[in-house]
């Protein structure tokens, strides 16, 4: 079994990431008490049944009381409002981290209230299902899949490599990023593909009834698997557009041009467009697939 790197992590928000890191940790032998700090009196009796923290409260001082390791697991659109009630009881020289889609909001919402002497990294691992809550976690989630960090400038180098060491532990691969670039990239890689598959699975809710039933009876493998995105916590996805709009916005003009160049070849008939471009995008799943990311 490893050597813990910390002593006490406790995680803000017990839901399906932090409760997969709280299974990974336990897994690999990374600290000797887990801690859930959660608002959610269902959330806490439910984690503390499951075995998947030692503690589960919600009262701030008493479960950030000898963390070294703060994880914030909370949507983005709450990252204020837990600064604010974390930032008072971080004790020196722990490591604040969190999960978050966004992380140049991140920064600004919860990076006001970390002391000086508190180490803040900010993190996104890219990995996740479309469940939630602390029953949802699993230990493996994040073996082979990219954990980016976002750290800002004179970040502790020690920190850096400690926080590092935890998620390459739990079998993540690590990537160092500038947040402004890491938003970018997911609106691309995360955030339009989830609005894409919330326009069209809502599209066919809004289908008269016997249409809709049998869109349900005879979905095919695409709208399946659009219908798993679609499924995904709809308060974390909210505060994600609205906390990354720009990039956003940005992509989803691309999206819209290249998506009114195909309608305009099916309507002309421009097979030649077509292939070319389905060939082209044949390549993208192939190289996801070299790189294990399938």
């Amino acid at each position: 079994m490893n050597k813990p790197l910390f002593d006490t992590i406790c995680f803000v928000g017990i839901g399906h990431i932090c409760s997969s890191l709280a299974w990974a940790v336990r897994k690999h032998g990374l600290a000797r008490r887990l801690v859930a700090l959660d608002t959610d009196a269902a959330a806490r009796r439910v984690a503390l049944e499951i075995g998947v923290v030692d503690a589960a409260l919600a009262d701030p001082a008493e479960a950030l009381k000898g963390a070294g390791l703060v994880v914030c697991g909370v949507p983005v659109g709450a990252m204020e409002q837990v600064g604010r009630a974390i930032g008072p009881h971080l004790e020196p020289g722990t490591i604040v981290t969190d999960v978050g889609s966004v992380k140049l909001a991140v920064v600004r919402d919860l990076g006001p209230f970390i002391p000086e002497n508190v180490h803040f990294i900010p993190g996104h691992p890219i990995a996740g299902t479309e469940h939630s809550g602390p029953t949802s976690g699993f230990a493996e989630l994040f073996e082979g899949r990219w954990h980016i960090l976002t750290p800002l400038p004179g970040t502790d180098e020690a920190a850096l490599a400690k926080l590092s060491e935890l998620w390459r532990r739990v079998g993540a691969q690590l990537e160092i990023m500038d947040p402004h670039h890491h938003d970018k990239v997911l609106a691309i890689t995360s955030h339009l593909p989830h609005l894409i598959a919330y326009t069209i699975v809502g599209t066919a809710n809004d289908l008269e009834g016997h249409m809709q039933q049998e869109v349900i009876k005879f979905s095919a493998s695409g709208f399946r698997d659009f219908t798993r995105i679609a499924a995904s916590d709809p308060i974390m996805w909210r505060d994600v557009f609205l906390n990354n709009r720009e990039a956003v916005l940005e992509v989803l003009q691309r999206f819209t041009e290249d998506l009114t160049a195909l309608q305009r070849a099916i309507r002309w008939g421009e097979g030649e467009v077509l292939q070319k471009r389905f060939t082209e995008t044949r390549a993208i799943r192939r190289a996801i697939i070299d790189a294990k990311q399938a």
